[in-house]
C-alpha cells in the first residue's frame, strides 16, 4: 500500500494514495470516544498522539444495525467505540493548494446511517478539484433524546465539532477552511438546515446544500420533553444519563424501538423523526423551519436545496387496523378541506401510493418549498431542484436515487440494483458538474438561474435536465394553510 502522512493539530495521520492520484484518510478522530462519562456529554477534543495514526480503514460507526432489512444505500456498520471520526478524500496534500471543501453528513433518519458507504466516496470530487470530508455522529437516543442531566442535541454538537476540526486542519489536506460547503441528504439534509439556524455554527461554512432535507415538525423544547416523557412511559426507564449510561448497545436500541412504534399515546408528537434535532432554546434557539422562513438564519449563506419527485411513494399504504387514510393525512398537516383535493390531484398515483405521496410532500417538499420561497422573498441566494428521473427498477424517482448521480459514482457498489443497467450518464455529468460549481463558486452555473419570487425557476433533473418556471405550484396550493 502506498501511503502518505499528514500532521493534524492532534497528531500525524497516515492515509492511502490511490491509483487516480488522490489520497484518502479514513477514521480520523475529531473527538474522544463518547463512552463512560462522555457517552451523553458534549464532544471533547481527542487526546494528542505522537506516532502516525493508521487512517487507511474506515473507523467505527454509531450505526450498530442498518436502518431496515432492505436499504437503498450500502452503509456498513463498523464496531468500536470511537464513532466520532471523519474521512478526508483529497486530490492534494499541499498546504497551499487552497481547494474548496465539501463536508458531507449522511442520512438515516437520525437513528442510522454510516459515513463508510461507497456511495460517499470522494474520488469524483477529487478529480474535479474538491476536497471531500464525510463524518460520523451520535444517533438515536445517544444523539438526540432530551435528557434532564445532559446537553441537548448532542448530534448537532458533533456536527459542529467536526466542522471545527475542518476549520483547524483542512489546509493540511489541501483544502481552504474559508471555502467550506456543508451538505447532506435526508437526515443529513436536515442537519444542513439545522446548522443554518445554529449561531454556534456560523462562520464554519460559506455554502449549504440540503438534499431531501428532513426536519422535525412540530419542533421546540416542549416537543423534546414530550418525546422524553414518551420514552419513559413506554420503557419504564427514566430519560436520564444515570439510567442510560451503562446500558449496552442492544439494550439501548431495544428501548429506542419501543419508543418509536406507532400508538395513540403519540398524539401531538411528530409522526416521523421523534429522535432528531429540536429547538432547545439554547444551542438551537428556535424551530429550524421558523428560523429559515421568518428569521435571518443563513441569510448570507448561498443555499442549494431540493428533493426527489417520489421520495417515500413506495411507503406501504395503511393496512386494516391502522387509522384510515384521511386521519393519517390530517396527522401530516393536511387540512380537512384539502384532503379531497389532494386525493384528486394524485389520483394517477393509485390508492396504494397516496400515503407515500403525502409523506413525500409533508416531510420533504413542503418544508423545502417554504424555505426557498421565504429566502427568495428576501432575495437570498437560493437554487431549488427536483430530481425527476424515474428508475426502471422502481418506476419512481425515489429517496436516495439522486446520490449516485450527484457524486458521479454510477459504478459504485449497489448502484445498479437501484438505477438499472443503463443509467443516463449525461445526467450524472450535468448534476455532478453543478455540485462542483456550487462548492467552488457558490453558484451552480448560468444554466441554472436562482430561485426568485417572480420566476421560481427550478432545475428538473431528468434524462435531459431542464429549468422550469414554478413546476411545484400544485404542492404549494394543496398544502397551504
Amino acid at each position: 500500500m502506498n501511503t502518505t502522512t499528514v500532521a493534524t493539530t492532534r497528531g500525524p495521520v497516515r492515509g492511502e494514495r490511490r491509483g487516480d492520484g488522490s489520497v484518502r484518510f479514513l477514521g480520523i478522530p475529531y473527538a474522544q470516544p463518547p463512552v463512560g462519562h462522555l457517552r451523553f456529554a458534549a464532544p471533547v477534543p481527542p487526546e494528542p498522539w505522537s506516532e502516525p495514526l493508521d487512517a487507511t480503514e474506515y473507523g467505527p460507526t454509531a450505526q450498530r444495525r442498518p436502518f431496515a432489512e432492505v436499504t437503498t444505500i450500502p452503509e456498513p456498520s463498523v464496531p468500536g467505540a470511537g464513532v466520532l471520526n471523519l474521512n478526508v478524500f483529497t486530490p492534494a496534500t499541499d498546504a497551499v493548494a487552497g481547494l474548496p471543501v465539501l463536508v458531507w453528513i449522511h442520512g438515516g433518519g437520525y437513528v442510522a446511517g454510516s459515513a463508510a458507504s461507497p456511495w460517499y466516496d470522494g474520488s469524483s470530487f477529487n478529480r474535479d478539484g474538491v476536497v471531500l470530508v464525510s463524518l460520523g455522529y451520535r444517533l438515536g437516543v445517544e444523539g438526540f433524546l432530551h435528557l434532564e442531566d445532559a446537553p441537548d442535541n448532542r448530534g448537532v454538537r458533533d456536527w459542529i465539532a467536526a466542522l471545527e476540526w475542518v476549520r483547524d486542519n483542512i489546509s493540511r489536506f489541501g483544502g481552504d477552511p474559508a471555502k467550506v460547503t456543508v451538505a447532506g441528504q435526508s437526515a443529513g439534509g436536515g442537519a444542513v438546515q439545522t446548522l443554518l439556524a445554529v449561531p454556534a455554527a456560523q462562520g464554519l461554512f460559506r455554502g449549504a446544500l440540503s438534499v431531501s432535507g428532513a426536519v422535525m415538525r412540530p419542533d421546540g423544547p416542549e416537543v423534546g420533553r414530550a418525546v422524553a416523557r414518551l420514552f419513559t412511559a413506554r420503557t419504564g426507564v427514566p430519560a436520564t444519563v444515570a439510567a442510560l449510561r451503562d446500558l449496552g448497545d442492544d439494550e439501548l436500541l431495544g428501548l429506542q424501538d419501543r419508543m418509536s412504534t406507532p400508538g395513540p399515546d403519540r398524539e401531538g408528537l411528530p409522526p416521523l423523526l421523534s429522535l432528531a434535532p429540536f429547538a432547545d432554546g439554547e444551542l438551537v434557539p428556535e424551530p429550524v423551519l421558523d428560523a429559515l422562513t421568518d428569521g435571518d438564519a443563513g441569510a448570507d449563506v448561498p443555499l442549494m436545496l431540493g428533493f426527489t419527485a417520489h421520495e417515500f411513494n413506495g411507503f406501504p399504504a395503511p393496512t386494516p387496523g391502522q387509522p384510515p387514510l384521511p386521519v393519517l393525512l390530517g396527522a401530516l398537516g393536511l387540512g380537512v378541506d384539502r384532503i379531497h383535493a389532494f386525493t384528486a390531484a394524485y389520483a394517477a398515483e393509485g390508492p396504494d401510493r397516496l400515503f407515500g405521496q403525502a409523506l413525500t410532500d409533508a416531510t420533504f417538499r413542503v418544508p423545502s418549498l417554504a424555505a426557498a420561497d421565504a429566502r427568495a422573498a428576501r432575495e437570498r441566494s437560493t437554487w431549488l431542484y427536483q430530481f425527476a428521473w424515474e428508475s426502471p427498477v422502481t418506476t419512481m424517482a425515489s429517496h436516495c436515487l439522486d446520490l449516485p448521480y450527484a457524486f458521479d459514482l454510477l459504478d459504485a457498489e449497489g448502484v445498479a440494483a437501484v438505477v438499472g443497467d443503463a443509467p443516463p450518464r449525461g445526467l450524472a455529468d450535468a448534476m455532478h458538474r453543478a455540485w462542483v460549481a456550487f462548492v467552488r463558486d457558490q453558484d451552480p452555473g448560468e444554466a441554472w438561474p436562482r430561485y426568485t419570487a417572480a420566476e421560481r425557476s427550478t432545475m428538473v433533473w431528468d434524462t435531459v435536465p431542464r429549468v422550469e418556471r414554478d413546476p411545484l405550484r400544485r404542492i404549494r396550493e394543496l398544502w397551504s394553510a
